[in-house]
């Protein structure tokens, strides 16, 4: 405890200026590339204007660098969040607040019009300046992808979301990360008169009316079908190529997924996937990623009767590309996505497949792995300092770099603590000024 208190005061004293340093020198890490080097033990990493621009052992700091001395503590690639609302929801409880679905009917142009809104998209309304960030960053968490809640307005088609960097901006999409969602299986049978079967039917026919139509008498006349014009060219894109990410679990309804990439040309992403194990040789010949609950090993529905601990472990046997996320309150417990991997490693995965899975596999799955998601010569450097195996739910991070500069290790929640456990000053603890060193405050 002694050596981490004092490398946390020298990382402190160290950082008062880097905001004004060009290059930053971490020296002898155990650095988790996440990438072809693998793990390099005193490894060192140089940062310049926020790209990593050397990665390797011995490496000398060029002059004027800002040098930080890891003294052996884990470096790893900054955390994949999963699929959250982050900087979308603040208050769960609050409606005002949450901005991730549509929750009423929209507004119908002609009459007959009806639901189907791919065309809805979350991204304009992401909030950089979200308190929800702040907490979660503080935890290794350095991107996510934003997903649309679903709607409940009778459509199973969500919309469409991206990926974020947590770095304050408000520019914070990653450009190619860009993906249609939606669900299917037993939650959207209501969305669908009642039947599964309804679902492939009804989303059939959906794609059929985005496709260019072949004649003008194939063409469906506005006011008519199951899409908007808006929605029609929305959805359109995504069938030359693009990335469609489908909320389901049973295996099933997996193959029909894998079935419908194949005849219409998208690229399916699996997101839950408890049963995906069933059919992951076919998975892997399909190349279809799949995000996945570690923690889901026991049926929630009926979808999920094959759930097992080990499905992490299954597929990555196979050759499927996995990657986690959280089923639940993914938003607002995002922090606790870790415990997702180490899950996963206790039973069967590979500790470096566990932390790809964190890191490199989200960022390969949605297109961006040009710039995140590992510790390689280009890269963004969002890199995150740990004082023990990251995959432990007992570690913490010591230092979270977001574009190579080092992240306050505050959030509102520890502004709180410290203020509510301070020694009681002359006036009540939540006046700001009983923070202060006259009041009894830290």
């Amino acid at each position: 405890m002694r050596r981490l208190s004092l490398l946390a005061g020298a990382l402190a004293l160290a950082l008062a200026g880097l905001a004004s340093a060009q290059a930053v020198f971490i020296d002898n890490a155990r650095v988790h590339t996440a990438g072809p080097a693998g793990t390099l033990e005193n490894g060192d990493v140089l940062i310049t204007d926020g790209l990593i621009t050397a990665v390797g052992r011995e490496l000398a700091p060029p002059p004027g660098a800002l040098r930080i001395d890891a003294k052996g503590q884990p470096l790893t690639p900054g955390l994949f969040a999963g699929l959250t609302a982050l900087g979308l929801e603040e208050i769960s409880a609050e409606s005002s607040t949450v901005h991730n679905a549509l929750g009423a009917p929209a507004p119908h142009v002609h009459p007959g019009e009806t639901r189907w809104r791919p065309e809805f998209d979350v991204l304009p309304a992401f909030n950089p300046r979200s308190q929800v960030i702040g907490v979660n960053r503080l935890e290794g968490l350095t991107f996510t992808v934003l997903a649309p809640g679903a709607l409940e307005q009778g459509s199973f088609v969500a919309g469409q979301g991206g990926a974020v960097r947590l770095d304050g901006r408000f520019d914070a999409l990653v450009e190619g990360s860009r993906s249609l969602f939606i669900d299917l299986g037993n939650g959207a049978v209501a969305a669908s008169g009642g039947s599964r079967a309804g679902q492939y039917m009804l989303l059939d026919q959906a794609i059929r009316e985005a496709r260019p139509a072949p004649s003008p008498m194939m063409m469906v006349s506005p006011g008519h079908g199951l899409l908007t014009p808006a929605g029609r060219e929305a959805m359109s894109r995504y069938l030359r190529g693009g990335r469609v990410v489908f909320m389901v679990d049973r295996a099933a309804d997996i193959r029909q997924v894998i079935r419908l990439g194949q005849q219409y040309g998208f690229q399916p992403v699996i997101a839950g996937g408890a049963e995906a194990w069933v059919v992951a040789e076919e998975l892997a010949a399909a190349r279809v990623p799949v995000l996945l609950d570690a923690l889901v090993n026991l049926p929630g529905s009926f979808d999920q009767l094959g759930a097992r601990i080990d499905n992490a472990a299954k597929l990555h046997a196979a050759g499927v590309t996995i990657a986690f996320t959280q089923s639940g309150d993914a938003t607002h417990n995002a922090r606790k996505i870790r415990q997702l991997a180490g899950v996963a490693a206790a039973n069967g995965l590979p500790w470096e497949a566990a932390l790809a899975g964190l890191t490199a596999n989200p960022a390969r799955i949605f297109g961006i792995e040009g710039r995140l998601g590992s510790i390689e010569v280009g890269k963004v450097a969002d890199l995150v300092l740990w004082n023990g195996d990251p995959l432990e739910v007992t570690t913490t991070a010591t230092q979270v770099f977001v574009g190579g500069r080092a992240v306050p290790m505050q959030s509102r929640q520890t502004l709180l603590r410290d203020r509510y456990l301070a020694p009681k000053g002359a006036l009540p603890r939540q006046y700001p000024a009983a923070g202060g060193r006259e009041n009894g405050g830290p």
